[in-house]
């Protein structure tokens, strides 16, 4: 071994430990001032929440919901996102991540359509659009990369999700393989029995962080509609992964804040290891 390649290898530990990181899936509920309890109500229970993982996956929240998390987090975060509709117009599937551990290396978003990469569009029977945002991050300290992909799919139109895992799949397969990768989302399907599911867990590399999990918390309905969750209910908000090098724990965070419910789905909060 040349001596330059020998001092290299000894400057990184061979056994090195994985690094851990804390994901959550958050459908946000866009701001409704006819709601149970209106956005200025939760806000500060959200950034609660938020506040206890690194990397936050959300979903349907509007501009100026995005900038109050932006200002509630404060200058040791920062956020990719583009409204659904083009520029700050509709609901975003806004990714904030801790910017002191990592830094954006790449981010795009596309459409959940038959033209994927025409902002605003939409096919497939779905009345809103829908889209995805993926942002490739790198930690600052150790260089690893991974990808976080984001999305929300249609609520209405079995085809519509249908068709949006085969469209969610296709382009993941088009990222770098060898990068590890981390899927958020309110997919509006069952986890485990659904079309949507199966695409993307069992005919995909990826795996559903909440069965791969060493431990699980709160199994129960991860829409609740402001009431208190059902056990057993169907649980439509996922984390997926590829490439992890584990995931010791994935839970429905069944935390009311200051007594209100942050929003009308429950936070998915998932602790992985990302290889070293």
């Amino acid at each position: 071994m040349f001596p330059a390649l020998l001092l290299a290898a000894l400057a990184v530990p061979q056994d090195a430990p994985a690094r851990p990181l804390t994901v959550i899936s958050f459908n946000l509920r866009f701001d409704n001032p006819s709601d149970p309890h209106p956005w200025p109500t939760r806000r500060e229970g959200v950034l609660e929440l938020m506040r206890t993982a690194q990397v936050i996956g959300t979903q349907e929240g509007l501009f100026h919901q995005v900038r109050d998390l932006e200002e509630g987090l404060g200058p040791g975060w920062d956020w990719i996102g583009l409204g659904r509709e083009g520029g700050s117009r509709g609901e975003f599937m806004a990714i904030f991540y801790d910017r002191a551990r990592f830094q954006a290396v790449a981010y795009d978003h596309f459409w959940l359509s038959d033209t994927p990469d025409v902002i605003g569009s939409s096919s497939w029977g779905n009345q809103v659009r829908r889209m995805v945002t993926w942002a490739r991050l790198r930690e600052r300290d150790g260089g690893q990369e991974f990808y976080v992909v984001n999305t929300h799919f249609d609520h209405r139109v079995a085809e519509s999700r249908r068709k949006s895992a085969e469209l969610l799949r296709a382009r993941i397969a088009d990222l770098d393989t060898d990068v590890p990768l981390i899927v958020t989302g309110d997919f509006n399907a069952a986890g485990d029995t659904s079309e949507p599911w199966k695409i993307l867990v069992e005919e995909s590399p990826l795996e559903d962080a909440w069965h791969v999990a060493q431990e699980r918390h709160g199994e129960v309905a991860t829409a609740h509609g402001w009431r208190d969750p059902r056990p057993g209910g169907s649980r439509i908000d996922w984390v997926l992964v590829r490439g992890v090098a584990g995931v010791s724990r994935a839970e429905a965070l069944l935390d009311k804040p200051n007594g209100v419910w942050p929003s009308d789905h429950l936070p998915i909060r998932v602790t992985l290891a990302l290889p070293q």
